[in-house]
């Protein structure tokens, strides 16, 4: 055991300036975390039908696992600011490895909720940790970091319907097991970027809030008010992509009479626009503020929002993609922004804000669920589409200056 430990810490050294190779590994975990994650919405049609689930059951399946994913993180990123954990990373995927066996042979509502709420536990424990290894990584670009560390979150987004179309949809619930692969691979590759994260610690002799290399002049109440309203993007942001990644297969076909395959490659597109979107907002953020990006990114998809129910096929779809693309530049933008509010509380921060794009989206997904069981799945879409309109509030955010070191 302690040799195949030694060969997977391999032989990392320490470099000034950017390293790239540890915020690709991220990047790719991050990937590999998001892709196992959205898995779990992906096959809500096979569980719908393999135990006769409602729309308000799928909702709570979705709040387990969204509340979990997001409770610990807060407390995981506080604590971590003052005592890092290197190889908490690799740990946290052995609690998403376990769930996912559980949830291959769960037999009941019950199983099902707990093989959830286990995978919710390990990505909460990832987040706020990889996200303060992909900062110190940046060599002080951060949000080239963020964008490199979030554009792989949502290409595992994206790619994890798209397999839940290939492998679990044909030969069901038990394929999923299958995706505990991809939780091994993570964590044998999280074990070398914790070497090099506790190798970093050590040579540089300093804690991890000693190196923020930002600051904030701006004064307390600002500072509260601005996060405030970051929160409410979040709010405005996650709630509409609850709807979208819980009960767009479901509206599409009920609509458009398509099959649950069709349905799950449409939902893929949508999710591939989302990871695109992310990768633009950085690098947008760092040349004309990130602001902007955040105002552009939530209000400007109300236009395209305000008109999707109403559509054809093709045009929905096409509609889907536009906003997917547009609303994605946010997160990046958001948390950045944030962190540079707090440059001393990285850690803390991450997790609130993680914890927050999961939990909110947990709340929305049973809050739609429920909805479309009282009204229709067309009708909470009409309802979902006004959330974006909220993106007006964030021009009464102060400007920062973008750091680009």
């Amino acid at each position: 055991m302690k040799s195949i430990l030694i060969k997977l810490k391999g032989h990392p050294h320490v470099q000034k300036g950017t390293a790239y190779t540890i915020l690709f590994a991220m990047g790719f975990c991050h990937l590999l975390n998001d892709m196992i994650q959205s898995v779990i919405p992906a096959m809500y049609p096979v569980l719908k039908d393999n135990f006769g689930f409602t729309f308000a059951q799928i909702g709570i399946i979705t709040l387990v696992f969204q509340l979990t994913s997001s409770v610990f993180q807060p407390f995981v990123g506080q604590y971590a600011d003052r005592r890092p954990q290197p190889y908490s990373l690799s740990a946290g995927m052995c609690f998403t490895l376990t769930g996912l066996l559980l949830l291959a042979f769960a037999s009941n509502f019950f199983l099902i909720l707990l093989a959830v709420a286990i995978i919710g536990c390990g990505s909460s424990v990832f987040h706020p940790e990889a996200s303060r290894v992909a900062q110190i990584a940046s060599g002080g670009r951060k949000s080239l970091a963020q964008s490199i560390f979030q554009v792989g979150g949502n290409g595992g987004s994206a790619i994890g319907p798209l397999l839940a179309a290939l492998i679990i949809i044909p030969y069901g619930q038990h394929a999923v097991g299958w995706f505990s692969i991809a939780a091994l691979l993570a964590s044998a590759i999280l074990v070398r970027v914790g070497y090099w994260y506790k190798l970093t610690l050590s040579q540089t002799g300093m804690s991890h809030r000693a190196q923020q290399t930002t600051s904030c002049n701006l004064s307390k109440k600002a500072i509260r008010n601005a996060l405030i309203i970051l929160v409410i993007m979040l709010f405005s942001k996650y709630f509409f992509i609850s709807c979208m990644t819980s009960y767009f297969t479901f509206f599409l076909i009920e609509k458009f009479g398509i099959t649950v395959q069709q349905s799950q490659l449409c939902l893929f597109a949508f999710l591939a626009a989302l990871a695109i979107g992310t990768l633009l907002g950085g690098f947008l953020g760092d040349r004309y503020g990130r602001k902007y990006v955040i105002l552009f990114s939530i209000l400007g998809a109300a236009p395209f929002t305000l008109v999707l129910p109403y559509l054809n096929l093709f045009w929905t779809l096409v509609i889907a993609v536009i906003i997917g693309f547009i609303i994605a530049s946010a997160f990046s933008a958001i948390l950045v922004y944030a962190t540079d509010l707090k440059p001393d509380k990285v850690g803390m921060i991450s997790g609130i804000f993680f914890g927050l794009m999961f939990g909110l989206g947990g709340v929305g997904s049973a809050f739609f669920g429920w909805l479309a069981d009282e009204t229709s799945i067309e009708f909470i879409f009409k309802v979902s589409t006004l959330l974006p309109l909220l993106g007006i509030i964030a021009g009464f955010l102060p400007n920062i200056k973008p750091s680009n070191r």
